[in-house]
């Protein structure tokens, strides 16, 4: 029905030809004839220039075809004929105002607006969110930030589309989908993966990722920092014939992951029921620490797409994903939601939004967790990120300092480009830096795939879990400004530990730490070094900050049910030696307690004995050496 229109034979008008022209008008309109519709309604409007009807009748057809400017001009016809004819007028003419990023003019017509008191709740509260966006825009064009995009040049950008970057945390391999114009089908664009690598500070040219591309559609990649596991959305219904494909899903779109093994992508799996529901499920960003997946979800209906919001879902000690659960109110709101992405940084989120103040339609925004780990209220990334149309697809790379989107302004190669620009400091991510490791065989240096945990060290929370490849390589991202311990483990090696301090360093994400373990194989007389087990000074009482590598150790001897091993401390040459036995013995003891007690440890596989500085590992003629020297360490003396 047309905006303001009365029940047929009580019109405004008298004029018999005007009402003819409206009623031909509306009856074009409904069944979506829109060229007869406009013309009809033009005609009635001529025969009677006062046919109020006909004005809102031609503004609500632009509205709803997108011709906002003439909208704009048919809704001010009509309330100077008649301010008082429909009182949602001016309601409508803000929205056609907004969505031009009118701001000034849309808080006019809605201030307007809602003076009238007979206004349904709903539409009031929608008119309160409106007026919201129209007092946001005003202020924000007139403090736009200083953003200059670039584009990222023509070894990714084509004549066709290209959007959804993902990046991995040293920033040399970028990701992004390109829609593929199909000849045979009009109308259809079949989205596929194509990767391009950074030589020289300059993006080569990208080639289309083979192995999981398919005849149906794949986008809106994401990966682990590693580059190593790729989650992704695949439609393969979708599109009836133009997307066949063998993979099976729960709903038109669900999301897969492949795992690059030996330099090649792993044929894609479903990720499960735990994500994927019978509804639509896309635009995936798995945290760097392999934890957590972050994704959209929307309830497929009759109409379409509806209750767009962001789901997220932890990985358990198995492995598997766990039941999706929604995002709080904080982040979704009644509105839609996409392009979430979580930064590596693990702290901040950025999506997009249709539901919170902003410049209007959708938005890019930001939260950041707070102490207890809530994501705080979301903050606008403000003009000219945002504009009156829709922004999404953001990505900030790991640095935190480079910011990618895809536009399609004018002066790009076409269609969609990717752009990247220099992220304001107030809207960037934690600083953070990446860990380049490799794991060995310590007699034989031959690579070794182990698994790779990083932990805070106050917090005794995992940051991060990793696996070397098959050359032993791995590569971590990792908040700065932080403690940290690392343990490596492998079946048949005994495990490694050590610690690290990025606390009060100045961290360039260009010069990332590089630590190179080797593993020793399990043997009689090994000897590990517990790196992570601390005391007081003069103490053997263990500190909280030891329960992780002691964990470790447990963990290690209930894998490795035949091996003995003997707790042993050592002291350094300061103090009187006869202190010093009783000190290393009574830390190694406590060690071999806490095996026992919270680990269940046959005690009849533990011993220990205290050295004191008899077996120093460096000599004690310095600060830095002492401290090598006082250390508690673990020896295989069975298997």
């Amino acid at each position: 029905m047309l905006h303001g229109q009365l029940p047929p034979g009580q019109y405004t008008s008298k004029n018999k030809k005007a009402i003819r022209h409206l009623e031909e008008g509306r009856q074009a309109f409904e069944q979506h004839r829109d060229d007869p519709a406009e013309k009809s309604l033009k005609k009635a409007l001529d025969e009677d220039e006062q046919f109020v009807e006909a004005a809102l009748g031609l503004a609500n057809l632009y509205q709803v075809t997108g011709k906002h400017e003439d909208a704009i001009r048919y809704f001010k016809r009509a309330l100077e004929i008649n301010p008082r004819f429909w009182s949602n007028t001016n309601y409508f003419l803000a929205q056609s105002q907004l969505t031009l990023g009118k701001y000034e003019d849309a808080r006019h017509s809605l201030n307007e607006f809602l003076r009238n008191e007979r206004i349904s709740t709903d539409t009031r509260e929608n008119a309160k969110r409106l007026l919201a966006n129209a007092e946001f825009g005003t202020e924000a064009i007139k403090n736009p930030l200083p953003i200059k995009p670039v584009n990222v040049g023509p070894g990714i950008n084509t004549p066709l589309n290209e959007y959804f970057p993902a990046v991995t945390a040293d920033g040399k391999r970028f990701l992004f989908t390109r829609g593929l114009r199909e000849p045979s089908v009009p109308d259809y664009e079949n989205e596929d993966f194509f990767e391009s690598v950074l030589d020289k500070n300059t993006w080569q040219q990208a080639q289309p990722i083979a192995e999981v591309n398919s005849p149906g559609n794949e986008g809106a990649p994401t990966l682990s920092a590693d580059g190593n596991i790729m989650l992704f959305a695949s439609c393969a219904n979708e599109f009836g014939d133009y997307g066949s494909t063998d993979r099976k899903g729960y709903g038109s779109c669900d999301i897969f992951y492949s795992q690059k093994i030996n330099g090649h992508w792993s044929r894609p799996r479903n990720a499960g029921p735990a994500i994927n529901t019978n509804h639509w499920e896309t635009q995936p960003s798995f945290s760097s620490d392999g934890r957590t997946l972050y994704f959209i979800r929307g309830m497929r209906t009759g109409r379409g797409i509806k209750e767009q919001d962001i789901y997220m879902s932890q990985v358990d000690e198995k492995g598997r994903f766990t039941q999706a659960v929604k995002l709080s109110t904080v982040i979704n709101t009644p509105m839609k939601e996409e392009s979430v992405f979580i930064h590596p940084d693990n702290q901040t989120l950025y999506f997009s939004s249709e539901g919170h103040p902003g410049m209007g339609n959708l938005d890019i925004f930001m939260s950041r967790k707070d102490s207890s780990g809530n994501w705080t209220r979301p903050v606008n990334l403000g003009y000219p990120i945002n504009t009156f149309g829709d922004e999404n697809s953001l990505l900030v790379d790991p640095s935190g300092r480079l910011a990618y989107y895809a536009s399609d302004k004018e002066g790009g190669v076409g269609g969609l480009d990717i752009y990247q620009f220099e992220l304001p400091e107030s809207l960037r991510p934690e600083k953070i830096t990446y860990i380049r490791g490799r794991v060995f065989n310590a007699r034989t240096k031959e690579p070794l795939q182990a698994n790779v945990d990083l932990l805070d060290l106050e917090r005794q929370q995992r940051v991060q879990q990793s696996e070397s490849q098959q050359n032993g390589t791995f590569l971590v991202t990792l908040t700065a400004n932080r403690n940290y311990l690392v343990n490596v483990s492998k079946e048949g090696f005994l495990f490694y530990s050590d610690n690290f301090s990025l606390k009060d360093k100045v961290t360039d994400f260009n010069k990332p730490f590089v630590l190179e373990i080797p593993l020793e194989p399990i043997d009689t007389g090994s000897t590990v070094e517990l790196r992570n087990v601390f005391f007081d000074v003069n103490k053997w009482d263990l500190r909280p900050e030891s329960q992780a590598e002691l964990m470790k150790l447990i963990a290690f001897l209930k894998n490795n049910q035949e091996v003995k091993i003997s707790l042993e401390g050592h002291t350094d040459n300061s103090g009187d030696r006869k202190f010093n036995f009783t000190l290393s013995t009574n830390r190694a003891k406590a060690v071999m307690e806490y095996l026992i007690k919270n680990g269940n440890i046959d005690p009849d596989r533990l011993s220990y004995k205290g050295f004191a500085d008899t077996r120093p590992k460096a000599p004690n003629d310095s600060p830095e050496n002492k401290a090598r020297n006082r250390r508690t360490e673990f020896r295989v003396v069975d298997r």
